[in-house]
């Protein structure tokens, strides 16, 4: 059975940070994601997603209203009772890992630093040498690339 889930979108407002009675953090949030159309208007959708523990504290930390995240994660469905005594089906996205694309306060030309615990993903616009051991995004170029007709496989 296959349950993964990979959206890139933007918050639909401020995240607010919560602490279970046992103390883990836990985060909620909707994910503005666009639909691809061949219409001039544009649409979304709107998924509900939460993230624990490091996770939900990184995210409270540097995203606000407007920050493009990408999520990949999990369907979950659970239950409760709502006041009139209803049983109400929530459908929602567990989030496992987390890109920041782009956040509100890097557009407005402030750093945004990247969390880098190894279960999380940097965002490939954001990696730098320091950050890239292998050099180059993990690629060697050679500075010129000859190809000798001799060379081809095919």
């Amino acid at each position: 059975m296959i349950n993964t889930v990979v959206l890139s979108g933007r918050l639909t407002k401020d995240p607010e940070l919560k602490e279970t009675n046992s103390g883990k953090k836990v985060i909620s949030f909707n994910l503005a994601v666009n639909r691809r159309n061949n219409k001039e208007d544009q649409q979304a959708d709107f998924f509900p997603c939460v993230a624990w523990n490091k996770t939900a504290e990184v995210i409270a930390q540097y995203c606000a209203k407007g920050s493009q995240i990408g999520v990949e994660g999990r369907l979950q469905q659970r239950t409760y009772d709502n006041a009139q005594g209803q049983k109400v089906y929530v459908v929602e996205v567990l989030c496992g890992q987390v890109t920041f694309l782009e956040s509100k306060k890097e557009s407005q030309g402030q750093h945004i630093p990247q969390y880098t615990e190894p279960s999380y993903t940097q965002s490939m616009t954001t990696m730098t040498a320091e950050s890239d051991p292998m050099g180059s995004m993990g690629m060697n170029e050679p500075s010129s690339f000859n190809i000798m007709e001799d060379d081809i496989q095919f």
